[in-house]
């Protein structure tokens, strides 16, 4: 089983304490995002866990503890986003130099390739535009050269609940042509280019958009050739049904919660507002089983042996 901790918030950032409890407990139950009366416990001891792949933009949190999880007989690597918006699109995300800073010293404490580069989702608009983009990304990509063998891109995807959050922001005017464009493809080569200059191989993440020709493949971002090439182990190479039909991520347990980052990212797809976020951050309790609040009533049942992810209703 591989854990996904978790493309649903930044549980290094701002849940350390807590994921490290449920380490030391050995489980943790979720809540069912459709149907909050239901909720599952899911093992997390060493033997039951493949490997932990950590989603986050601040590892800062974390990083002291991660030879406890070494220890413990943890595999993981991480998802590491850094890019650079105005502070009215990204209201509380560490800025990019001190973002560089703190994955270059994670890379050097756990190995370059186990610290892959999100530059995502890319927005184009009044505040970020083509050449912004550019010139960004060239010089992340050159403050991190030797710190990453992998970026990961994508293209931001306008789902309505983005689209209003996004459409919330003074003065930003959204490129609406840029997706359908020649430009697009631009972009893109300039960098798959600048990320070869820097001995970066690069893939995208769900994304239909085919950019063969710029030099980026289709990646999975929880990736099992990856997995086999870290820790010399075999995970199962299912496509993970719950993404998106693009997604070409394997399966995988994520152990996190919508609307409780609270980096305040107006494009994110798992914050419906940041108010909301804060609100739920406030019901937190690092010694809870749960992410956010407590269980009604303690699980009395254990998961079977040979399925941790037993669901257990309440």
């Amino acid at each position: 089983m591989i854990i996904s901790a978790s493309r649903r918030t930044d549980i290094p950032a701002f849940y350390s304490e807590w994921f490290l409890n449920r380490v030391s407990e050995g489980y943790v139950l979720l809540k069912n995002p459709f149907n909050a009366h239901q909720i599952r416990r899911v093992s997390l001891r060493p033997e039951d866990v493949d490997l932990i792949v950590f989603w986050t933009r601040n590892a800062d949190k974390l990083m002291p503890s991660l030879r406890q999880l070494d220890t413990r007989g943890y595999r993981y690597y991480f998802q590491y986003t850094i890019n650079s918006y105005p502070r009215s699109v990204e209201k509380s995300v560490p800025g990019p130099q001190r973002a560089i800073q703190t994955f270059i010293e994670l890379s050097n404490l756990i190995g370059a390739r186990k610290v892959i580069w999100r530059y995502d989702p890319i927005l184009v608009s009044n505040l970020s535009s083509i050449g912004e983009h550019k010139r960004v990304f060239e010089k992340i990509a050159r403050a991190l050269t030797g710190s990453t063998e992998r970026v990961v891109i994508s293209f931001v995807d306008m789902y309505k609940r983005v689209s209003a959050n996004i459409g919330q922001v003074p003065g930003l005017s959204v490129d609406k042509e840029f997706a359908n464009s020649d430009a697009v493809f631009d972009l893109a080569q300039h960098i798959s280019d600048v990320a070869k200059q820097c001995g970066m191989s690069i893939q995208s993440c769900a994304e239909e958009i085919d950019l063969e020709q710029q030099g980026i493949m289709h990646g999975k971002c929880i990736d099992d050739n990856l997995i086999r090439s870290l820790y010399s182990i075999s995970v199962s190479a299912k496509k993970d049904k719950n993404q998106r039909l693009p997604c070409g991520c394997v399966e995988s347990v994520d152990i996190g919660q919508y609307d409780t980052c609270l980096h305040g990212c107006q494009y994110c797809y798992a914050t419906t507002n940041h108010l909301q976020a804060t609100k739920n951050f406030e019901k937190h309790n690092p010694k809870s089983p749960l992410l956010i609040g407590e269980p009604c009533r303690a699980v009395t049942s254990r998961p079977t042996q040979g399925n941790p992810e037993q669901e257990t209703l309440f």
